[in-house]
């Protein structure tokens, strides 16, 4: 199992969380590859939220296209928004914590289960 973070508007994200799936890339399909039956995303939106909004499980084997891109289907978890200011200094992938908006510019990266444990207590998802 791995951990990935994509960041994503909150217009974005709840049309995932209510259709079941999650994009990349603005529907491309090339990272959306890397990814693994039972890997778990934590969605960033970031503009005026800079929240993680959404947290879920990738259901499917493959990627599948659709009107709008390629896609993955997505289980998600119950939980409630959490916001990333409080929780900057304990993310390892943050390196720069002045500059700590940096990573997500990436759109779509890996990482630690340490650190998507961190997001998913914040979340409710873990206790």
């Amino acid at each position: 199992m791995r951990y990935w973070i994509n960041t994503v508007s909150r217009d974005h994200v709840q049309t995932g969380v209510e259709g079941g799936f999650t994009q990349a890339d603005h529907g491309k399909e090339t990272r959306l590859k890397r990814l693994a039956k039972g890997d778990r995303i934590v969605f960033y939106s970031p503009r005026t939220d800079k929240k993680f909004t959404a947290i879920g499980e990738v259901v499917d084997d493959t990627p599948y296209e659709a009107e709008t891109g390629w896609r993955r289907r997505m289980n998600f978890l119950a939980s409630s928004e959490a916001a990333i200011q409080p929780l900057i200094e304990q993310l390892e992938f943050i390196r720069d914590k002045k500059s700590w908006g940096f990573p997500f510019r990436r759109g779509f990266f890996e990482i630690a289960e340490s650190d998507f444990n961190t997001i998913a207590r914040a979340m409710g998802t873990l206790e």
